[in-house]
């Protein structure tokens, strides 16, 4: 048997693009989680069962707002800007107030506005989750393009070639 060392190459080179593709796609990745919009109020839709209600709530960060028995408070809202695809995030603590007036913790993490169900705040009598983030400025790598004079634009992304 003799070993084609032509082919043989050819099978390392595309074997090495693929191990460059993740580099790649991480790169992709941090560029993207690295604009975002830190926003001041955090927006949930609440739903009484009891009275089978949806209200809107509009919540400032480190605020707490009182829905029936439960009180939430945002503590971190984060979105993107229009340009890109959508990903609203918070970060959120929900209590409940219970009938001798002490509070127990029922839910502390992050909630999704673009899988509700993910995440939210699942109760006997409410249910509680983030729809929107509101009220937050440009995003930093923007704003820091604009100051020193160049205009920020996304960098282009070219596609990858592959000889084989």
């Amino acid at each position: 048997m003799r070993l084609d060392v032509t082919r043989f190459m050819g099978c390392l080179s595309v074997a090495a693009a693929f191990l460059m593709l993740p580099l790649t796609i991480a790169d992709a990745q941090t560029q993207s989680a690295s604009v975002r919009i830190e926003n001041k109020v955090a927006v949930f839709s609440a739903l009484d069962k009891v009275t089978a209600r949806i209200s809107k709530i509009e919540v400032p960060l480190n605020e707490t707002v009182q829905f029936g028995s439960l009180k939430v408070t945002p503590r971190a809202c984060y979105s993107r800007p229009a340009t890109e695809r959508p990903k609203t995030t918070s970060f959120v603590e929900v209590s409940e107030v219970q009938l001798e007036g002490a509070e127990q913790k029922i839910f502390s993490g992050w909630m999704f506005a673009e899988s509700p169900g993910l995440n939210a705040v699942e109760h006997p009598v409410f249910d509680v989750w983030l729809t929107d983030c509101t009220g937050g400025a440009e995003p930093r790598q923007a704003a820091r393009g604009a100051e020193a004079g160049g205009t920020a634009s996304p960098p282009v992304r070219r596609p990858r070639r592959v000889r084989r």
